[in-house]
Order: structure tokens, then sequence, then C-alpha cells
């Protein structure tokens, strides 16, 4: 008997994609598109734990730039809040006091309008990342480690580190990075030096593994013994550990946009997976319900996605 053509699971997101964020996006989807499907561009978090001096000259030299100081400079005021909010397209977040409504329990849902100019000196001044500029797709060379075996700068998406950037740690702030790994977010927030008391927590086993190789690739033994990492279920969080954090990172699994038209390998577009992907939201919700759960009274949460998808961002929030 044949048997239909398997399409692809970047074919079946593709689609998808195509259906849903045209009709959301509109005439912006065609270049969006072409983003999505073009080779990702890397950041270089710098590690503040290894000698960057020459790192920092090396970048420089390449022509890339620290796009977290550079980019209050290019940004006149006015414009800095509608800017966050673009920038929270891409990488989605939002800001919540702890509690559920203003006068329920003191509560306050934080628009990006409402948001302070997101690139705070209390952090932006700790974390470095270096990108080239637009148009420039030169690779960065593989990290190096330094005299005392610590990588001098770890290669992520810069959009990435806007969350963090969004959570504005203070000095001492205990802090939650709930669905942490593979580490990139944790070791930014390490980078801030600021940290009270970092917990860092992800639900499998294998990613957690990963956390944990990142931590000592990147960070001296003496700091990595503050980090508290668990491989706890996220949702269950609230119970655990209740109004404990002063910030709390809700940095949930979502239909992650680009790996799902790029990369074959764990798509949650496979035909196999469409249960887990339908229900994604409600897990999305669970999580930052959690999360919220975690934060002190007066304390802030982070929600962001790798999603365009307004099910997993808004709709998640509201």
């Amino acid at each position: 008997a044949a048997t239909a053509p398997r399409i692809p699971p970047t074919r079946l997101a593709l689609h998808h994609f195509d259906v849903n964020y045209s009709l959301q996006l509109k005439d912006l989807w065609p270049s969006v598109r072409a983003s999505l499907l073009c080779e990702q561009k890397y950041g270089a978090l710098l590690n503040n734990f290894s000698a960057v001096h020459h790192v920092t000259q090396e970048l420089e030299l390449l022509n890339a730039t620290d796009f977290v100081s550079e980019a209050p400079k290019k940004a006149p005021r006015s414009q800095r809040g509608a800017a966050a909010e673009e920038a929270g397209r891409g990488e989605s977040r939002s800001q919540e006091r702890s509690g559920e409504g203003r006068t329920a329990m003191q509560a306050e849902t934080m628009t990006q309008a409402e948001m302070s100019p997101p690139l705070r000196p209390s952090i932006s001044s700790n974390i470095k990342c270096y990108t080239f500029p637009r148009g420039d797709i030169t690779r960065f060379r593989p990290a190096r480690p330094d005299a005392l075996g610590l990588l001098d700068y770890y290669l992520m998406d810069a959009a990435s580190l806007l969350p963090v950037l969004a959570l504005s740690v203070q000095p001492d702030d205990f802090v939650l990075d709930l669905c942490a790994a593979p580490g990139g977010k944790t070791l930014a927030l390490l980078q801030t030096g600021i940290c009270g008391h970092l917990a860092a927590n992800d639900v499998s086993i294998s990613r957690t593994k990963r956390l944990h190789q990142i931590l000592h690739s990147y960070v001296p033994k003496v700091i990595r013994e503050t980090v508290s990492v668990t491989s706890c279920d996220g949702r269950d969080w609230g119970q655990l550990q209740g109004s404990t954090f002063h910030k709390v990172l809700v940095d949930v699994p979502c239909t992650t946009d680009r790996h799902s038209v790029m990369e074959e390998e764990n798509n949650i577009f496979h035909k196999r997976r469409t249960k887990e992907r339908q229900m994604l939201p409600m897990l999305q919700l669970q999580l930052l319900m959690a999360g919220i759960l975690a934060t002190k009274p007066g304390g802030e949460v982070v929600y962001s996605t790798c999603s365009l998808s307004p099910l997993q961002n808004e709709y998640v929030i509201e």
C-alpha cells in the first residue's frame, strides 16, 4: 500500500507560521520570515570571571561592539519605550509585580510603555555582549580558556540577554531562574556580580547536566558553590519555596520559532509532538503562576519566550 510522503517538521513549522504570523505581522512578515530562515548570528557574552581585557580589544579590532552599552546611545530617550516594546516581540517579555491584581494582592502588570529604560546601570555596566554590525556575518572564534581554565566568552543569541536585562537585578537580590538550562541566562545573571543568591532550576536532568558543564567552564568554584542547581518540575516551585525571591526569570519552553524552521532534530512540529505543542500555553501559564508564587511581595517576574506567537506571549500574561 502506498504511504503518504513524510512532511518534514521544518516545513510544517514554516507553513504554520506563514498562516498565522502573516495575519499577525502583516507587511512585516516577509522580512521577519527571511530573518528566521537566515543563518543565526551570535553574540559573545564576555566572562567577567576570566581575564577579558585583551578579549575586548580583540573584538573591537574586528569591528564588534557591545550592544548592551551601545543601545542607550543609539535610541533617543523618547524612543526607548518603543524600542523595548519592539525588541520584546522577538524575545517577548513581561514584568509583573508579585500577586494577581493591583488591588487584590498589591500586584501590578507593567506594560513595556510603563517600564523604565531596560538597560539600567546596575546591571548593564557589568554585562557586556559583543555583536557584529547588521549585515556582517563574521563568525566569532571558539571561546578560549585563560590561565585558570575559564573560557573567555559564551556564544549565545544576543536577544536572549533581553530578559536578563529586563529583570534588572539589584545588589543582594535573591534570584530564581526557573527554566534555566542550557544555562546562558544563568551565566549572564552571574556576570552582574551582585546576586545575593541564585537558584537555577530545570526539569530536564540531561539539560541540567549541560548547565553544570557551563558553570564549570566559566565560573570559579567559589562562585559556583553559591549557585543552587536543581531539577524540579518548575510548576511546583511555588509550593517548594514560595515568596522567597526578589526576582524570578520564567523563560518558558516554547515553539522556539527559529529552531523549528531550521532544525529537524528535536523539532516540536514533528507530528508525534502535536499534543505537546498544543499544550504549551497551558504549561507556560502554570510555570508563570509558579514563578509569581515564588516571588516575595513587591518582587518582579520576567516572562520570556523565543516565539512570536501571541498565544504563548500576550495571552499567557493576560
